[in-house]
């Protein structure tokens, strides 16, 4: 008899572990200061807003001579200060900055073709993505928190040579603060979900534009339609959140800081909504 000998069994390949999603966050967060162009997009977007500030700040140091008593008495009674810590033109260069930031750091991906391998090698796409703005909101929002910080101190620095400046102890100030603070991250994440859905760096920043800037402008406050729709958007709860006592005044459809700070936080979620299903079903 003959024995039958059996081939030894080849042992099974043990399958690769499904990326964790503390994994997902440190590789966005690798890829997020891959570039050296992003931290230098961040310093210039800083200086330049903190410059704006600063500027206007100086501005009324400057021309002090030119106010009379009540205007020197009124200037920190109407909350003056409070408008150079962050102005008008400051708000617009960091939404454009932050939306164009946000918009890029999922269309440069695409443009590369690296979000196919991102999405061959982590199948879950929306983890993918969840784990994209998470660290987006982050970086952002410390980003916000300093810049904001940063243009508050320097303002009252310089207005404090004319008696004129206001502390943190002034009751509308931390308000003003958070609130340019937290525009940051909203325009990030409003500019990542435009991003998501139109997929070209282009397109994306003018949809940004069109979003976050033009369409507040191009609403009246004089209708009360339009004046409800400015009201939803998030540069026009900036406007809310910032406004001085005179300004408020004057609104013929005046709105509470709740519904400003409301606005934030949906447009924040749903931005954060939209990136993370928007890529489920599509092909990259």
């Amino acid at each position: 008899m003959t024995t039958a000998t059996t081939a030894p069994a080849v042992p099974a390949t043990a399958e690769e572990p499904r990326a964790r999603f503390g994994d997902l966050l440190a590789a966005e967060w690798l890829k997020t200061w891959s570039l050296r162009s992003t931290p230098w997009l961040y310093v210039t977007t800083a200086l330049a807003v903190i410059a704006f500030n600063a500027g206007t700040a100086y501005d009324h140091y400057k021309y002090w001579c030119q106010y009379d008593t009540q205007g020197r008495t009124s200037f920190v009674a109407n909350g003056i200060p409070l408008v150079d810590a962050f102005t008008a033109n400051a708000a617009m260069v960091l939404v454009l900055a932050l939306a164009a930031i946000g918009a890029v750091s999922v269309t440069g991906e695409y443009g590369t073709g690296l979000i196919r391998t991102t999405f061959t090698a982590v199948p879950a796409r929306r983890s993918v993505m969840a784990a994209k703005v998470l660290v987006l909101a982050a970086v952002t929002t410390v980003f916000g928190a300093l810049v904001a910080a940063a243009s508050f101190a320097s303002a009252q620095a310089i207005l404090s040579g004319r008696n004129a400046s206001v502390s943190l102890g002034h009751p509308d100030a931390l308000r003003v603060i958070a609130a340019s603070a937290l525009l940051a991250p909203v325009a990030a994440l409003a500019g990542l979900a435009i991003g998501t859905v139109i997929r070209h760096t282009g397109g994306s920043v003018v949809g940004c534009v069109v979003a976050l800037l033009l369409l507040p402008m191009a609403l009246s406050e004089r209708r009360h339609l339009t004046a409800v729709l400015q009201h939803t958007l998030p540069f026009s709860a900036w406007e809310r959140l910032t406004s001085t006592r005179m300004q408020r005044s004057n609104e013929l459809f005046p709105w509470t800081p709740a519904g400003a700070w409301t606005v934030y936080a949906l447009w924040a979620l749903a931005a954060g909504v939209v990136t993370v299903f928007a890529v489920h079903r599509r092909d990259q």
